[in-house]
């Protein structure tokens, strides 16, 4: 199995612009779930602690291999999320493994 870990700051300096993208990626991201065939599992959220060390939101991923991965990536209701994502971050931080 292979686990897809991605973390994100969002761009927006004042909190209800914060508020409403974290909302937007969660919903996008969990829109996912059916349409991606290769996704095995998906968890998505916001932090709940705020800190100089914490990222706004937390996404994992899982999928049998590589393949299912790299089907998700290329898959283009992924690319359109992704985009939008883009769209909103400051600072993105991912990591693939197998477990």
């Amino acid at each position: 199995m292979i686990k897809h870990i991605v973390s994100w700051k969002i761009a927006a300096e004042d909190a209800d612009t914060r508020s409403e993208h974290a909302t937007q990626i969660v919903a996008k991201l969990q829109s996912l779930v059916g349409v991606v065939p290769s996704i095995r599992a998906l968890s998505v959220g916001s932090t709940v602690v705020d800190g100089p060390n914490h990222w706004d939101l937390g996404l994992i991923v899982d999928f049998d291999d590589e393949a299912g991965l790299q089907a998700y990536q290329d898959n283009p209701d992924h690319r359109a999320v992704a985009a939008f994502i883009r769209s909103v971050i400051s600072q993105q931080a991912t990591v693939d493994f197998l477990s």
